[in-house]
């Protein structure tokens, strides 16, 4: 007996920073949605450009993953299977929806396009009392003392998306 195959692989660009929610028995689970565009020439040689949006959900390790790195904009490569679920609204009409379960990712973008994370001295911030502030060494004019750095903003807060649990089964995304 053969088997089947259900495979799908696209890059594309995050349309919203990734959702990540956790069941009732704890498993992660993230949902994000990725445009991928193609662009192609008629008869006539007309530039036509069309995108495809694809819904995905990533779970456990990779789902925490995905809402830890990804942001709005970056460019992914995602491998998974197509998923379609079905269900009765609140108004009784049936709906449909086809996503893909993310399998593996890769992150695509280049650090320059997501942003560098500031450089913190750690043994300065145990020391402090307050916040860690990034530092770099001074000129020799100075005796080689450390002086502030410029502040960069990081990729996303540290508290960016914090995890809400499912309260009931509308929330389930499967």
């Amino acid at each position: 007996m053969a088997k089947d195959l259900n495979k799908v692989q696209f890059t594309g660009h995050l349309g919203a920073d990734p959702e990540m929610r956790y069941t009732p028995q704890g498993s992660a689970v993230t949902n994000f949605r990725v445009a991928s565009n193609r662009a192609w020439k008629d008869r006539d040689g007309g530039a036509h450009e069309d995108t495809e949006w694809f819904r995905v959900v990533a779970w456990e390790r990779l789902g925490e993953i995905c809402n830890q790195y990804l942001t709005k904009g970056m460019r992914v490569y995602i491998e998974g299977r197509l998923q379609t679920r079905r269900w009765m609204d609140r108004d009784n009409v049936e709906r449909f929806m086809t996503e893909v379960v993310a399998q593996d990712m890769i992150i695509l973008s280049s650090k320059n396009e997501r942003g560098n994370p500031p450089a913190y001295d750690a043994s300065e911030a145990e020391a402090s009392d307050g916040p860690a502030v990034p530092t770099r060494r001074a000129a020799s004019s100075n005796g080689g003392a450390r002086e502030p750095a410029p502040a960069r903003v990081p990729a996303h807060p540290p508290t960016r998306n914090q995890p809400q649990e499912i309260e009931n089964d509308d929330d389930i995304p499967f």
